[in-house]
């Protein structure tokens, strides 16, 4: 599920050969694109990509053995639903696998602190609901899944103060369409990004600024 460039779907289909089938599923066509280039160098005749929102693309039920959902499942919206959906779509004793980033992870605690301060609220962040190991676990007993293995691979890295991708807040707190910040003004939403960065430039160092990438690798049966 949200296959991307098929980082997952492409190894899997390699793993099964003959005897599997792989079908990977986008929204994004550039993506997908890539991913068909991938697959046609590497030749796999058992791998079908179709493009689509795995929100609303349904299979029947007990089609597969196995869900993969590479760092795509934070940006579900209604993340207990898509579990939900994806134990549907698994076989008896099927097991689904993700990964997703800790609440502590890429600048979220920093992010919610600056909103609070500033704009005097508190604003969800899209790592929140499955944060932590017990907030994965809780959704997945919720979806009605089994033996709930979960484990934390800590990491980081060093990214460089002019990074883009450092000093925009606004991708990770309104990336669902949070109604709190439709509400803000344009003049509220300018000073939120003006203090961030101010935030992120205090943390720099001759290495540049640490940036938590530890990731939760999870994996439940139906």
């Amino acid at each position: 599920m949200a296959t991307g460039t098929g980082l997952v779907a492409i190894p899997a289909a390699e793993k099964v050969g003959s005897e599997g089938y792989v079908i990977g599923i986008d929204m994004t066509p550039g993506m997908l694109h890539q991913a068909r280039i991938k697959i046609a160098a590497a030749k796999l005749q058992n791998i079908e990509l179709i493009e689509a929102d795995v929100e609303y693309f349904n299979f029947s039920e007990s089609s597969f053995d196995v869900v993969f959902c590479c760092e795509a499942i934070v940006l579900v919206p209604d993340i207990l639903a898509i579990l939900k959906k994806w134990y549907r779509f698994l076989k008896p004793g099927g097991f689904v696998a993700f990964t997703c980033p800790p609440e502590t992870a890429f600048m979220a605690s920093l992010q919610q602190r600056i909103c609070a301060r500033v704009l005097g609220v508190s604003l969800p962040h899209i790592l929140e609901p499955l944060g932590t190991p017990e907030k994965c676990r809780n959704l997945l007993n919720q979806a009605g899944f089994r033996d709930i293995e979960i484990k934390i691979e800590p990491s980081g890295r060093y990214r460089p103060l002019r990074d883009n991708r450092l000093s925009e807040i606004a991708i990770n707190i309104n990336f669902k369409g949070n109604p709190l910040l439709s509400k803000l003004s344009q003049e509220q939403l300018n000073q939120l990004q003006v203090e961030y960065k101010a935030e992120i430039e205090k943390l720099a160092t001759e290495q540049g600024i640490w940036e938590d990438t530890t990731k939760l690798f999870v994996r439940a049966r139906k």
